[in-house]
């Protein structure tokens, strides 16, 4: 029984209520008929006041591999370059018989034009590769041997997908861009499935720690897909989980039938049902798909649309097959002609197949063109928020505004006005590109404010129960698990979250934090 404190409900027809009572690991009863149900036996939790929710669902995450970058050399405790050189330096001398360096964690706005040298890595790990991935995943560090080892030089001609940063005269500057990552990366140990394993936990208690109880993990690959069976298998698994198997874009259409087969691999609680398409890259390095070009340095209009790492008539062959197989979409779109081209290949397959529940969705959305604002009603595509980038912050002035211009600026992550326009909405965290804190991604989706404090697009603010909502019922949308999860509804599985505090009454959700987090009646997470 969970009493003392408003409880949210994420249930229309009763949003709130002061109780819920459970009984073998699913909602038994809310409200007056919960507090009916008490008995001197009974187990009670105590909200002081506070708030309860139904447990967040992150419909677009990373945990496996966020997790083992925390097992790493990573930089949760880094303020600049030199602090997270010295991480580096650190690491690496504790580590003499690692025959690699690699990490993850960089921020662009750490060095100028977002690129680090291979000089500065050289300074700190000299004698073997190093390979340290940014934050967003889109771009890596390297330093001099490690473009040793894999053969890159000024020769080396730019991957399809990708760019090698470069000095006046051709020769790599140190940062690598999209799919020029792997010329290096192939070059590195792989992860075990036992690196993997370990990760996948870690991760999870990152998870879990924040009260998300269920996800749609964005990037699966065969390896990470035998990690989350064999950890479901041995009960280990606590999440009620999703994979997106990944869209190899390099490879074409017989993938379709590998992706039948591998949907096969599935476990209790881990449902491999959905697809990730990486439709473009990002804003800060130029290869988001655009619709206009980006601007130069001088305010002015370059040839560059950015990389449509598909092509948008093959995108329409690959949806339309991965629809007709009965597999959900999960797109990556971050430019307007991205999101466009993934709202085009949903279209083309409704008009080959006919109407579907597939509930295909579009993560990230930081440009749409106010005209396809309505497409994602019409089109019945969910709108997969992830709010924490909403905000002014130094990405945005130095890496962003000045190479989209005042009128796309105003275009990016339209939350407000997709609900306006009847999109339905879930939402992510991305982790690791950012935090997987849910109550600092619903502040941001709320005052559209970071530690800047100035506003990004004010009049896309979220409703604070919007919010709330989006990452509980809608994610459990995506993840087709509304009928068990999403919200506390009786006879759904008893997925909660207790804070600690009432957030929607303190006007605050950056401060707030998960006291404790509980899975199918069992106490999973206890804040110390």
């Amino acid at each position: 029984m969970i009493t003392g404190g408003r409880v949210f409900t994420a249930d229309p027809s009763h949003p709130f209520v002061d109780a819920v009572a459970v009984s073998g690991g699913r909602i038994a009863a809310v409200g007056a008929e919960a507090e009916a149900l008490a008995d001197p036996g009974t187990n009670v939790i105590d909200l002081g006041g506070a708030l309860a929710t139904p447990g967040f669902i992150d419909a677009h995450v990373h945990p496996a591999s966020s997790g083992l970058d925390k097992l790493r050399c990573h930089f949760d405790d880094a303020v600049d370059a030199e602090s997270a050189l010295a991480i580096i330096a650190a690491y690496a001398e504790t580590n003499p018989g690692l025959p690699w360096i690699i990490g993850a964690g960089w921020p662009q706005s750490w060095f100028a034009n977002g690129c680090p040298s291979k000089e500065m890595l050289d300074r700190v790990v000299p004698d073997r590769p190093a390979l340290i991935t940014n934050t967003d995943g889109h771009g890596a560090w390297a330093n001099s041997r490690a473009f040793e080892v894999a053969g890159i030089g000024g020769d080396t001609p730019d991957p399809a997908d990708g760019r090698i940063e470069r000095l006046s005269d051709g020769t790599p500057q140190g940062t690598l861009h999209e799919g020029a990552i792997r010329l290096v990366e192939r070059h590195a140990p792989e992860d075990t499935i036992e690196d993997v394993l370990s990760g996948l936990i870690r991760g999870q208690e990152e998870l879990l720690g924040y009260g998300i109880t269920g996800w749609q993990d964005a990037i699966v690959d065969r390896k990470l897909q035998e990690a989350y069976v064999r950890l479901a298998g041995d009960g280990r698994l606590m999440g009620r989980v999703v994979g997106a198997m990944w869209w190899d874009r390099t490879r074409g259409m017989e993938q379709v039938e590998e992706l039948v087969e591998r949907r096969e691999m599935a476990a209790p609680g881990f449902s491999p049902t959905s697809v990730k398409l990486m439709v473009d890259g990002v804003c800060e390095n130029f290869t988001a798909s655009m619709l206009d070009p980006f601007l130069g340095e001088d305010g002015e209009p370059t040839e560059n649309r950015g990389i449509d790492f598909i092509d948008p008539e093959e995108l329409k062959m690959i949806v339309t097959a991965l629809d007709d197989r009965g597999f959900q979409c999960h797109f990556h779109a971050i430019g307007d002609r991205g999101v466009r081209n993934s709202l085009d290949a949903v279209e083309a397959a409704k008009d080959r197949n006919g109407l579907s529940d597939h509930r295909h969705h579009i993560a990230h959305l930081q440009v749409v063109h106010p005209d396809d604002l309505p497409r994602f009603a019409a089109l019945d595509v969910i709108a997969n928020a992830q709010p924490l980038w909403a905000c002014n912050d130094d990405y945005q002035a130095e890496l962003t505004q000045p190479f989209l211009g005042p009128t796309r600026s105003g275009w990016q992550y339209p939350f407000g006005s997709l609900l306006r326009n009847g999109a339905r909405m879930g939402m992510g965290s991305d982790w690791g590109v950012s935090t997987a804190n849910v109550m600092e991604e619903i502040d941001v989706a709320v005052t559209r404010t970071g530690e800047s404090g100035q506003p990004l697009n004010p009049e896309e603010a979220l409703d604070p129960i919007d919010a709330l909502t989006a990452f509980t019922f809608g994610s459990a949308f995506i993840n087709h698990a509304e009928a068990d999860s999403g919200s506390i509804t009786v006879g759904k599985f008893a997925d909660l979250v207790v804070l600690d505090r009432d957030p929607l009454r303190e006007g605050s959700f950056r401060e707030t934090k998960v006291v404790t987090t509980i899975v199918g009646g069992e106490v999973v997470y206890e804040r110390t």
